[in-house]
């Protein structure tokens, strides 16, 4: 289970009832109240993820297995973009970019301009591609994994059908520019909105318990452990109703969701991290925007 503070507010620990004034705070750490309903199984992996660096490798009995290399984003976008912005049609530009600024997003003109080259150069079959035709799934993992540092397969194909909004299996200009939006500047409630419908696919406007199953089975899996792991993921999706399920009835509607996730916002990616880091965001914005900064920097 990830329980991945996004907020300042999830980061403020407590101090210690009988530590003098002048002697320093033990170096103890508080659970949140989402670590309190994480099983015996997964409670070491818990422990590690809030514990330094240092002391998580020195308690760690069974390290994670090693994670795919990730190439520096700088590296990626510079080798993995091809070199065909020029050879864009600037009136199909425009008329892309005009058309996109009527939408509801986080992005200026000129932001929108830059996503859209961005958006371009990353589509991989020739320089007679048009922006209509957007990018497959292959090259929507890539720009997932390469660029924001994802390496779940299960979570980047859920990523790609929440932004994939007509069901086409292809990410088209609109979708790049909206999905953005909600991913690099989107507001909490945005997020919340994005996070359910990327655990939520089976069509029945709920999450199910196999659906938790399969999600959560994804992620403990890679956190080898010695108890029966299928009993374990069992014993997870009870307490996450328990915890969740306010109208007790065996699923996850987006109310229940919005209502847990609004009670305790370390929730809001319980199934798995389907958004990027904030370092990631930040990242991508000065190397997409880098056209922009530079107009400031003269």
């Amino acid at each position: 289970m990830f329980l991945r503070p996004r907020y300042s507010s999830d980061l403020i620990g407590s101090s210690h009832p009988h530590a003098s004034p002048s002697a320093p705070a033990p170096q103890t750490t508080v659970p949140s109240e989402s670590s309190l309903f994480v099983p015996a199984l997964l409670a070491r992996q818990h422990c590690a993820l809030v514990q330094p660096p240092e002391r998580a490798l020195k308690t760690s009995a069974h390290p994670s297995p090693p994670q795919p290399q990730l190439l520096p984003m700088a590296h990626f976008m510079k080798h993995s973009r091809r070199p065909v912005i020029y050879s864009l049609d600037l009136r199909e530009l425009k008329k892309v970019v005009t058309a996109l600024s009527k939408a509801a997003t986080h992005f200026n003109k000129k932001e929108l301009e830059c996503l859209v080259k961005v958006f371009y150069s990353f589509m991989e079959k020739g320089q007679k591609r048009s922006l209509y035709e957007g990018l497959d799934r292959s090259e929507f993992r890539n720009v997932l994994h390469g660029v924001f540092g994802m390496t779940d397969d299960l979570l980047m194909n859920r990523v790609f059908g929440a932004f994939d909004k007509d069901g086409d299996n292809r990410i088209s200009a609109a979708e790049w520019v909206e999905g953005l939006s909600v991913f690099l500047r989107g507001s909490f409630e945005e997020k919340l909105k994005y996070c359910y419908q990327v655990y939520y696919v089976n069509g029945d406007g709920y999450i199910s318990q196999d659906e938790m199953f399969d999600m959560l089975k994804n992620s403990l899996l890679k956190h080898p452990v010695e108890e029966d792991p299928v009993e374990g993921i069992k014993e997870l999706v009870e307490i996450t109703l328990k915890k969740m399920d306010y109208d007790n009835d065996g699923k996850l509607s987006f109310e229940d969701f919005e209502q847990a996730v609004k009670k305790d916002r370390l929730l809001l990616e319980v199934f798995g991290p389907c958004l990027p880091e904030t370092e990631k965001c930040l990242e991508f914005e000065t190397l997409a925007f880098k056209e922009i900064n530079n107009e400031f920097s003269l």
